[in-house]
């Protein structure tokens, strides 16, 4: 079985692989071949199968024997090892496409007890987060390297003012029209309870950005393993809280990272049905 830092090592790699190719064609200006999946909404380019596959490639020599998940092409492959990488070659596809920088590329190895090992990527602003199972959560820039804590103390709080009204959350909207109507519900309810809401699009770095510090808390539904496998082992090494978020109705699973103290405030909201 190979180290934890092995894994890391070869997730950080495939990860920085998709963003450098998807760079370059975000450079070459808008994507030619755009299709649909789930719904007219839910775009997939020649981007996306592009970096999947050059990711399936490298993934392929460096670990052979190991299972692959990918979002793209239905490529769902049980390895001999007992390991499998858990792909999102392009996370926050509408955005790449419209030319916003908010996307990232996730990559993730897991086993049977969860991810051992992942990282996010973001070729925009050169950011690479990572973790392992049992290491620190990490960022690297050009600046250098930290070690990921999760918020920190509010600048903006007040004495005697609740921390859910001081907490900046961010989350995802779904594709489909009628979950989208239930998750306005939902938002509705809690916007008057915090400091704000952002939505960017990506799932992955929306997590990151968590730990990070960057917002207090992080939400949404509809979301699938490739979004937040490597997302959820990093908020979790930079010590946040995680929970699932049942389907309820029209509103699929999904699920919920916060600071600690955060979590069941949150969960009352956002759990509760639209």
């Amino acid at each position: 079985m190979s180290s934890e830092r092995e894994l890391l090592a070869v997730a950080v790699e495939a990860a920085r692989l998709g963003g450098a190719l998807l760079s370059e064609r975000a450079a070459h200006g808008a994507e030619r071949h755009i299709g649909s999946k789930s719904t007219p909404t839910d775009l997939v380019s020649e981007a996306d199968l592009a970096s999947q596959r050059a990711i399936r490639e490298l993934l392929a020599r460096r670990r052979p024997d190991d299972g692959f998940l990918g979002e793209e092409e239905g490529e769902d492959e049980q390895g001999a090892s007992g390991l499998r990488w858990i792909v999102d070659p392009l996370d926050g596809t509408v955005n790449f496409l419209f030319g916003i920088p908010q996307w990232s590329v996730s990559v993730a190895v897991a086993d049977g007890e969860g991810t051992i090992a992942g990282a996010v990527f973001d070729p925009g602003r050169d950011e690479l987060f990572s973790a392992s199972r049992g290491g620190p959560a990490l960022l690297e820039t050009p600046g250098g390297e930290r070690t990921l804590s999760g918020p920190a103390s509010d600048p903006g709080a007040q004495p005697g003012v609740p921390q859910l009204a001081t907490a900046m959350v961010a989350t995802g909207l779904a594709y489909d029209a009628r979950v989208r109507e239930a998750q306005a519900q939902v938002l509705a309810r809690l916007i008057p309870l915090v400091r704000d809401v952002r939505r960017f699009g990506s799932a992955a770095l929306d997590l990151a950005w968590t730990a990070a510090g960057r917002y207090d808390a992080y939400y949404e539904r509809s979301v699938k393993l490739w979004d937040v496998a490597a997302g959820r082992l990093i908020c979790e090494r930079a010590g946040l809280a995680y929970a699932e978020l049942p389907g309820r109705g029209e509103l699929p699973w999904g699920v919920l990272v916060a600071e600690r103290d955060l979590l069941e405030p949150l969960l009352e909201i956002v759990a509760a049905p639209a």
